[in-house]
């Protein structure tokens, strides 16, 4: 039987080698994938009532997702969410940075799926969602990485959140911002303010004592009338004696 020739040895250890990396690779290529997501397909700024649809990929080989807490970007506040669908029994929250969405623990290396609709989205040209995904465990994968930060954490894959790029806003595109709350006012009835003319008229019509001008002046004739008639009547009677 021929010995193997040196090309042969060498082809089978780089099948090995091949195997092996082959190996390694698979792996480690379920954990090194997992991440958490959003979508919202041809989704621009400002588009109002946008669903956004986050998944959030199991990464746990003993135990199943039980909550997730998302903390809102900036231009979104807890009340423009509504919560559209997601899995059975889950339910939503509210908080004072985002939301929860949480229920019975799913199932091993299951995904969690859920949607959420949007009142307006910002102005901006992309969102960031950073998420924390809990386990029935206690374990916690935060995914709440930038872009820029995103370069791994030791286990052969980084912890990116989940970030949606927007398209420009349409023409016309304006911010809708909530009716403000108009507090009820307790309004008086207003003096009209006096004008010069009003003014002259009521010093023309009133003395210093608040009496009307005309009442003195017509006392002061009627008692000059009665005065002159009285001498009047002295001087016929003294014409006829």
């Amino acid at each position: 039987m021929p010995r193997p020739t040196l090309l042969t040895r060498r082809l089978r250890r780089t099948g090995a080698l091949t195997a092996v990396a082959f190996a390694v690779a698979v792996a480690f290529a379920g954990p090194a994938a997992a991440h958490t997501e959003v979508e919202a397909e041809g989704a621009r700024a400002l588009d109002q009532n946008v669903a956004l649809t986050f998944t959030a990929e199991s990464e746990s080989a003993s135990a199943g997702i039980s909550k997730l807490e998302v903390i809102l970007p900036e231009g979104i506040a807890p009340a423009d969410i509504t919560f559209k669908e997601g899995p059975k029994g889950w339910k939503f929250a509210p908080t004072s940075r985002g939301y929860t969405v949480s229920g019975a623990t799913l199932g091993v290396r299951e995904d969690a799926e859920y949607v959420v609709t949007v009142r307006q989205l910002p102005d901006a040209k992309s969102l960031v969602f950073k998420t924390l995904q809990s386990y029935s465990d206690g374990q916690v994968d935060r995914w709440i990485e930038l872009e820029e930060e995103s370069g791994g954490d030791g286990h052969g894959h980084g912890h990116p959140a989940p970030r949606l790029d927007l398209k420009a806003a349409a023409p016309g595109a304006k911010v809708v911002s909530p009716a403000p709350s108009e507090e009820p006012t307790t309004s008086t009835p207003s003096t009209a303010p006096s004008t010069p003319s009003a003014q002259a008229a009521a010093h023309d019509t009133e003395g210093d004592d608040g009496m009307p001008v005309a009442l003195p002046i017509g006392i002061g004739a009627a008692v000059v009338l009665l005065g002159a008639g009285a001498w009047w009547l002295r001087s016929r009677r003294g014409g006829a004696s």
